[in-house]
C-alpha cells in the first residue's frame, strides 16, 4: 500500500467536477487525483455511472465524454471493499461516503451535501467542501 492519502469525493461532487472541469469542484477532484489516491466502492460507482447517465447532462458535456472521463475515473481509482456498516447520516443515502471513507482509511471526505458536511468530521476524517479541500492543501495530511 502507498503513503499517498486517500480521499472520498461523493457523488455529485464528481458529477460537477465533470460537468464543469474549471469549477472549484473539478480543481478539487484534479488535485485530489494528483496528489493521492481517489476512493470508490461499487456502490458508489454505480450510483455515479447512473447519474452520469442522465440526458439532462447532454447540454453540458456529451455522452460519450462523460462515459469516457467515468472510465478514465474509475481506473485512476482505487477501489474499496466496504468492511463496516453506518447509520449515522441524517440522510441515510449519504452513509455509504462514510462507509467508503472509513473502509478505505481516508483522511479526507470532499462534498457539498450538507447532511455529511453537517458532521464536520467522522472518526478523524475530515469533512470538506471542495473549496476548503483547496485551501487544505497548503497543509500538511
Amino acid at each position: 500500500m502507498n503513503n499517498k492519502p486517500r480521499y472520498v469525493f461523493d457523488t455529485n461532487t464528481i458529477v460537477s467536477a465533470f460537468l464543469f472541469n474549471k469549477s472549484i469542484p473539478g480543481r478539487a477532484l484534479q488535485e485530489a487525483l494528483g496528489r493521492g489516491n481517489l476512493l470508490l466502492s461499487m456502490e458508489v460507482a454505480e450510483e455515479l455511472t447512473g447519474v452520469l447517465r442522465r440526458k439532462k447532462f447532454d447540454h453540458y458535456v456529451r455522452k460519450k465524454t462523460r462515459e469516457e472521463l467515468l472510465r478514465a475515473l474509475i481506473y485512476e481509482s482505487v477501489f474499496i471493499e466496504i468492511t463496516e456498516s453506518i447509520h449515522v447520516c441524517r440522510d441515510p443515502k449519504d452513509d455509504k461516503f462514510l462507509e467508503l471513507a472509513v473502509s478505505g482509511d481516508a483522511s479526507r471526505l470532499i462534498t457539498g451535501d450538507g447532511d455529511l458536511l453537517a458532521l464536520n468530521q467522522f472518526r478523524g476524517i475530515s469533512i470538506l467542501t471542495p473549496k476548503q479541500f483547496l485551501d487544505s492543501l497548503a497543509k500538511p495530511e
